[in-house]
């Protein structure tokens, strides 16, 4: 194995910082669909996943968001072990980019919204 430069090491050790705050980032986002969605199943709204309601429907919405969510981290944490840094940034910025428009405005807003009507 060669040995790195200083300049390859650090552009290496940023780019693998960076990595481990996008997984963490990413890790957050599932957890916080994973308790947005159980708490809105219980307030009675609908799930938007369609795949995700049928397993609902199956398994019950404690069940199936653990399985879901539980792949989804162990499938975040293999994407963060590949070699090739630009597949797993990209992939990773994809990523937070759709859960945050996706899950965390759009629930967000509905559970901001709900308090302000209690208030």
């Amino acid at each position: 194995m060669r040995k790195m430069s200083g300049k390859l090491r650090e552009r290496f050790r940023a780019s693998s910082d960076t990595v481990n705050k996008l997984l963490l980032l990413n890790l957050s986002l599932q957890l916080f669909d994973g308790v947005a969605t159980y708490q809105g199943i219980a307030l009675g709204w609908k799930e938007g996943n369609p795949l995700l309601r049928l397993m609902m429907a199956h398994w019950g919405a404690g069940w199936a968001l653990v399985v879901c969510k539980g792949w989804a981290c162990v499938m975040l944490h293999l994407l963060s072990r590949m070699r090739n840094l630009f597949v797993v940034l990209t992939a990773f910025w994809v990523a937070a980019l759709c859960y945050l428009a996706l899950s965390f405005i759009p629930w967000f807003t509905r559970f901001v919204l709900l308090l302000l009507a209690w208030l």
